[in-house]
């Protein structure tokens, strides 16, 4: 019995001349090196290596470099949500006596951080409308130490004056963080307009099939990165190896399903605004969109796969909508190969209450649809009678 291997010990990989086409899954925790010097090479930068994967790990790595290629930055790192990714710039760049300034339509948890998480660290922020390149420059202090937008806002559409405000960043040697969730690599490249610093929510159409939760980071400037890196790294915001996979796996499809997501949203859209009960429709590229002309100017013909619209009726209208659309999935959430609809009064912006959705022009009657890559003719006859039934 004693010659017989321990089945504790650890089995090595089998060698092959050939390769895996698909990426493997690698769940290790840990990773195990021939000596001590081996391991300090590793940790300072000598060799590259594995030790811990809350330091990092080869799916998440794998991942982080698709997405630097298609942000034109090396060196970005995937986390374990977009929030984390949010939570690891603000407070990994920030300390006591900074000030952070804030578009006023981030994200509803975005927007917490901003109002009740910072402040307690003693760092004040402030919101400011970023469509208004004067309201916005007013709202900057001399201790601002970072702007936070993003380029299309959650959920009303409105685009941000991204070439007005990188200007004032660089005058005044703040930094600028763009959250690219909504538009993406494939609709904007932030790093070529000034940023400092992008941010994802991998979860959403990046990753494409709402079964993964993930964030990615990456900073024009090494430094910068370091100081988010270690942050995050210390607070253990780990992305999951599977979750980093199934991401990647979704990359593959991206571009085509970004592309069909658009021009379904953008024909949505225009038969949406024809419909009885419709008060309005959010679109960056049509006409009637308050910020047309900078959409056009910022994004070309790129207007995104996000449409917002109002009916009449209020809350008893809204639900009577979600219930007359069983197949497309009222859920808080974007970016999925199909169709999500989703309600912020009653979900992302719920916590602003019902005077604060107001004065960004969010009713009970507002809801943004995530466009999915659905047969269009399909897609108008559900909203179609979903909206008449709304009214009834």
């Amino acid at each position: 019995m004693s010659d017989i291997p321990s089945l504790v010990r650890r089995m090595p990989w089998p060698e092959s001349a050939s390769r895996p086409v698909g990426t493997p899954i690698q769940p290790s925790v840990v990773y195990a090196s021939p000596d001590p010097d081996t391991l300090d090479a590793q940790y300072e930068g000598r060799l590259q290596g594995y030790t811990y994967a809350r330091e990092g790990h080869p799916n998440a790595d794998v991942l982080a470099r698709k997405i630097d290629s298609m942000e034109g930055v090396s060196g970005g790192l995937v986390l374990g949500s977009g929030m984390a990714a949010v939570a690891a710039v603000l407070m990994g760049v920030t300390r006591a006596g900074d000030h952070v300034l804030g578009g006023d339509q981030l994200y509803g948890r975005s927007l917490r951080l901003m109002r009740e998480d910072l402040p307690r660290l003693g760092v004040a922020t402030a919101l400011a409308d970023p469509t208004d390149l004067a309201a916005f420059e007013a709202a900057i202090r001399p201790e601002t130490r970072l702007i936070l937008l993003e380029v299309v806002s959650n959920p009303t559409l409105r685009v941000a004056d991204i070439a007005g405000i990188a200007e004032l960043a660089r005058a005044r040697g703040i930094l600028l963080v763009i959250d690219n969730t909504f538009t993406t690599p494939r609709g904007f490249q932030p790093f070529a307009h000034g940023a400092d610093v992008v941010i994802h929510s991998v979860t959403k159409i990046l990753a494409g099939h709402s079964d993964a939760t993930l964030g990615y980071v990456a900073a024009r400037d090494p430094a910068l990165m370091k100081a988010i890196y270690d942050f995050a790294v210390t607070t253990g915001m780990t992305p999951s190896p599977f979750d980093c996979w199934l991401a990647e796996r979704g990359l593959y499809s991206f571009e085509l399903r970004y592309d069909r997501s658009e021009a379904n949203a953008e024909a949505l859209a225009a038969h949406l605004a024809g419909l009885p009960g419709v008060r309005r429709v959010l679109y960056p590229t049509r006409s009637d969109h308050p910020d047309h002309n900078r959409a056009v100017g910022l994004l070309g013909a790129r207007g995104g796969h996000m449409v917002s619209f109002e009916i009449e009726g209020g809350r008893a209208a809204a639900n009577r909508l979600t219930r007359a659309a069983p197949n497309i999935a009222f859920a808080p959430t974007l970016g999925d190969i199909g169709t999500t609809l989703s309600h912020p009064a009653s979900s992302s912006h719920r916590g602003l209450g019902a005077e604060g959705r107001a004065a960004l022009g969010i009713s009970e009657g507002f809801f943004r649809i995530s466009v999915g890559v659905e047969d269009i003719a399909l897609l108008c006859r559900e909203f179609e009678a979903a909206i008449a039934a709304s009214q009834t």
